[in-house]
């Protein structure tokens, strides 16, 4: 399937590795050209992203002058037609609410929110000089499903998914859509790396690797699939929103987390 996105120009934020970086792949496979923002990223990158037209741009979003360097990067391409604020960050919280300090809140708002609030509002200039675009934030099945694990988390990317929905309302009749992904688990380091989720549930409880990452499976009803998402199956759901198939799609949150939400 063509998703139409030969041409477009495209900047994805925290695109070094997991999500972002199958996004950045996914992106230019279908032949966007892909502005890609990260603190850093690996010498292989380049060579491993996948076929297509990638630039990095290396810099730290909470920065200033970080957002706007990304964005200008785009300019200098020819303008931008899609953005993807994926940067993000989770700290399990093992000894509950009271022991979350308010830098560690503000700390987790600024990655989770402020970053992609910053790179909305420096891409929008460019977004409305085109006249069509697509905004997707990836947000994260905690924005409506609170756990006290990870509540400074939930709260940030419950702003996330309100946000981007304002933002529909506002900006859809001029023709810039915005759209939220909420993954549940994904397999990538966040979870399984060696300070990633998994590992600190395992520390925190004696659990073995394996045990820890099967009560996560059955955690909340489990996943109906049994597994966890992978990085690109996200990714692909990204692109497809990222075109113009589906074009009356705005304002909308997509679920993809292997069943684990059982409401409506």
């Amino acid at each position: 399937m063509d998703l139409n996105l030969t041409g477009k120009i495209a900047v994805v934020t925290g695109a070094s590795r997991g999500i972002g970086r199958e996004i950045v792949s996914a992106l230019a496979n279908e032949g966007a050209t892909v502005v890609a923002g990260a603190r850093s990223f690996p010498s292989d990158y380049l060579e491993a992203a996948g076929k297509g037209r990638i630039v990095t741009v290396a810099g730290d979003l909470l920065e200033e002058g970080a957002v706007q360097r990304l964005i200008d990067r785009a300019a200098e391409l020819g303008g931008l037609d899609i953005l993807v604020n994926n940067v993000g960050a989770v700290t399990p919280r093992m000894d509950g609410f009271l022991a979350i300090s308010e830098a560690e809140f503000d700390e987790t708002y600024s990655v989770n929110f402020k970053t992609a609030l910053r790179t909305i509002r420096a891409a929008l200039p460019l977004l409305l000089e085109r006249g069509a675009g697509s905004v997707i934030s990836i947000s994260s099945v905690n924005a409506f499903l609170p756990d006290p694990g990870v509540a400074d988390y939930s709260v940030a990317k419950a702003a996330l998914t309100n946000l981007s929905k304002a933002l529909s309302k506002e900006f859809g009749p001029r023709g810039i859509r915005f759209n939220t992904i909420s993954p549940g688990p994904v397999a990538t380091d966040m979870w399984f790396g060696d300070e990633g989720i998994v590992h600190t549930i395992s520390s925190a409880t004696g659990l073995e690797a394996d045990v820890a990452k099967k009560s996560v499976v059955d955690a909340q009803g489990g996943f109906t699939t049994g597994r966890f998402t992978e990085a690109s199956e996200v990714a692909a759901l990204a692109a497809i929103l990222s075109g113009a198939l589906i074009s009356n799609v705005n304002g909308s949150d997509f679920l993809i987390d292997g069943g684990l939400i059982k409401t409506l």
